[in-house]
């Protein structure tokens, strides 16, 4: 079956402009109608243009860890470390209030101490 401007474009996946420019430099070899459209044979399209896949080629689909069930175990194991990690976090930042305040009341008791000027003039 020959082809038309519009179906040779969809073909091969370019726009009609681009078949028809390849027509009028030479590149396609196309018969001209009387209504002055385009009669184009495949072969000769896709000597120029390869054809595009009717279809989407498919690649490999790869599934979620949580629905193989082949990575159950990891992802197991890295949320006991996660919980362990957020227990020390927690533990730490406990450690880190405590030294706080610790070190403000001991600021609070803390006699000022002079200034060298202060000391120099007997202040």
């Amino acid at each position: 079956m020959k082809h038309t401007l519009g179906t040779a474009a969809k073909a091969v996946g370019k726009s009609k402009s681009t078949i028809s420019k390849a027509i009028k430099k030479g590149r396609i070899t196309a018969h001209k109608l009387p209504n002055r459209s385009y009669e184009i044979e495949p072969v000769e399209l896709h000597r120029v243009y390869p054809p595009t896949p009717s279809q989407p080629v498919a690649g490999e689909r790869l599934d979620t860890p949580n629905a193989t069930g082949g990575n159950s175990s990891e992802i197991r194991l890295l949320q006991a470390r996660l919980e362990m990690a957020q227990e020390r976090i927690a533990d730490l930042e406990g450690d880190r209030d405590q030294w706080r305040q610790t070190a403000n009341r001991l600021l609070e008791r803390a006699e000022p101490t002079k200034g060298f000027l202060a000391h120099l003039l007997g202040r």
